[in-house]
């Protein structure tokens, strides 16, 4: 029943494989050049440079937060700050606990691990990953049934850094053996214009100091998203305008990929005005919903409301979402009474019913 909404969402924080070589082109190598996450950074130079002064590798991280926020890229800087090399891995990867055994046994000291999506690793590999975090040592087995026997394997130290987007999914045991926790937080529109600028100048493109700005207020808090807007932004000027980015190039083209002003695309605003044009503000829930605008309620659930509660436009309640007075005005409509009467009837709250 999917529609072509959710596809290739210019506003997606996810990235593509060739994004990805994009990114790597872009990315910041040294805490120093990293931008936003002022709190992040000052906690994570006092924990590396303590470990440099006692020649020790530092402890292991545990980076959080949602997609595109910079979580490879820190992983990165953490070796290039601690001089000492990367192996790069994922939970999907590691679906036996021989997997993580034969990527440990070659690791040297000092080195970095770093686990992408570790929330998705295998259950017997975590139970493995404890005592390498914290014993830097491992048991083989070797043999099956009644004659196996573990071999005890010394580990060198090494500092595993792990990223998530759902550490509400990690274990206690795993998350306990973190020495540090960094929670990134959608970045600010200065932030986010910062990162337009820095990242026109690596690419060597042309563009004023209001196209920047509008470009980073559209980006939805995440890097990766301003980065993908700048990258189209630019198409359309190399076209239709000067190859100079103006703010008016950059309203056009975002206009042209349906991104409003305050960075809702075309799913976004299906959902908004479905919940008020077709269900009078709400309550209505997701499989209703989903049938309404023709996407997966998966779909709306991972992609489109996660913004539009952050945004204060709807609100997710025990019978369903709701329009809030705020989504009405995004859309330029005026609020009925019932809104307000809605929310103190119905109470807000984070978990809806199986239909919410």
């Amino acid at each position: 029943m999917s529609s072509d909404m959710s596809s290739d969402r210019i506003t997606s924080n996810s990235a593509s494989s060739e994004e990805q070589s994009i990114e790597s082109a872009l990315r910041p190598s040294a805490l120093a050049e990293f931008v936003g996450q002022d709190r992040v950074k000052q906690q994570l130079d006092l924990l590396l440079s303590a470990a440099r002064s006692r020649n020790r590798p530092a402890d292991h991280v545990l980076l959080s937060g949602p997609p595109g926020l910079g979580k490879t890229t820190l992983a990165l800087i953490i070796a290039t700050e601690m001089g000492a090399p990367i192996r790069i891995t994922s939970g999907p990867a590691i679906q036996h606990a021989g997997d993580l055994a034969a990527i440990l046994s070659t690791l040297v000291e000092g080195e970095i691990l770093f686990l992408d999506e570790i929330h998705r690793m295998s259950r017997p590999a975590e139970e493995l990953l404890y005592m390498a975090m914290e014993d830097f040592r491992v048991d083989v087995i070797v043999g099956k049934g009644v004659g196996a026997t573990a071999i005890p394997l010394d580990l060198p130290h090494f500092t595993l850094v792990g990223a998530t987007t759902r550490a509400g999914l990690l274990p206690s045991p795993l998350r306990d053996r973190f020495g540090f926790t960094a929670q990134l937080d959608f970045y600010e529109e200065a932030d986010l214009a910062r990162i337009v600028q820095r990242s026109a100048e690596l690419l060597k493109i042309d563009i004023d100091a209001a196209a920047v700005t509008e470009i980073g207020s559209r980006s939805r808090g995440t890097p990766r998203v301003a980065n993908r807007l700048l990258r189209r932004v630019r198409d359309y000027s190399e076209v239709h305008g000067s190859g100079s980015i103006t703010v008016e190039d950059a309203q056009a083209a975002l206009e042209m990929y349906e991104v409003d002003r305050l960075g809702l695309d075309r799913l976004d605003q299906a959902v908004l005005r479905a919940i008020i044009e077709r269900f009078n503000g709400g309550p209505v829930g997701v499989n209703t919903l989903s049938m309404a605008i023709g996407e997966e309620g998966e779909t709306i659930e991972s992609l489109a409301e996660p913004f539009l509660v952050r945004q204060g436009f709807i609100s997710r309640t025990p019978r369903g979402r709701i329009a809030t007075a705020a989504g009405y005005a995004h859309l330029g409509l005026k609020p009925p009474a019932t809104v307000l009467e809605n929310a103190t009837q119905i109470g807000l709250f984070d978990t809806p019913s199986s239909d919410a």
